[in-house]
């Protein structure tokens, strides 16, 4: 994959139709994982999960950036994404706020979409017809001190409609309300990216359907 720090305008993307009803998802396998269970939750790649239920996993390889911003755009097709947490994983310059940046497009954010690095948070607004889509999304990168969650209102946004996109939700561990998905990205060699998909409740399972 080329450079991830800034998406590249892509248009008329080639998405072929693959994987039952996913028509971008790229080469993917549904699969039991490996897990490690303790008191605290799952981990799966290093990455701890809540143990609601038995997980659906699916591996995704994206050889480009045309391939993560095909699947922001079938991921963007879900009904069930409005009202989804989603958490984002993975090392710096993994791909996150670009994938998170192209997830945003396709769901019709025209704003110029900013890294919530030093802000924590960046909300957007999508009306489509008579219906108001809510998003927040959040870097916790620097989120260091458990009071800002009660006095910047983030409670109060995770209780209310809308989807919460999160990168580095471990920096906010034992405060972030459980995901319903989450993607993990990793680096490869030749630039490419491996993604590990991972549902944690009815509505992730669904995202994944």
């Amino acid at each position: 994959m080329v450079s991830l720090g800034q998406p590249s305008q892509q248009s008329g993307l080639g998405i072929p139709q693959i994987d039952r009803g996913y028509a971008n998802l790229g080469e993917s396998k549904l699969h039991t994982p490996f897990l490690q269970l303790n008191q605290q939750g799952r981990l799966i790649d290093g990455h701890r999960f809540p143990l609601n239920e038995t997980p659906i996993v699916k591996t995704l390889h994206w050889p480009n950036e045309t391939a993560c911003a095909a699947f922001a755009q079938g991921l963007a097709l879900c009904p069930a994404l409005s009202q989804a947490v989603v958490y984002l994983h993975g090392d710096l310059g993994a791909g996150k706020t670009t994938f998170a940046r192209y997830l945003l497009q396709a769901l019709g954010v025209t704003d110029r979409i900013k890294s919530p690095t030093y802000a924590v948070v960046e909300p957007y607004e999508v009306t489509t017809g008579d219906k108001v889509l809510a998003i927040w999304h959040f870097d916790f990168y620097r989120f260091n001190d458990p009071r800002e969650w009660e006095d910047a209102g983030f409670r109060d946004i995770f209780a209310s409609p809308g989807l919460k996109i999160c990168e580095w939700p471990e920096k906010a561990l034992g405060i972030l309300p459980a995901s319903d998905l989450d993607i993990v990205l990793s680096v490869n060699i030749d630039g490419s990216r491996d993604v590990r998909l991972v549902s944690n409740s009815p509505l992730g399972r669904d995202l994944l359907a």
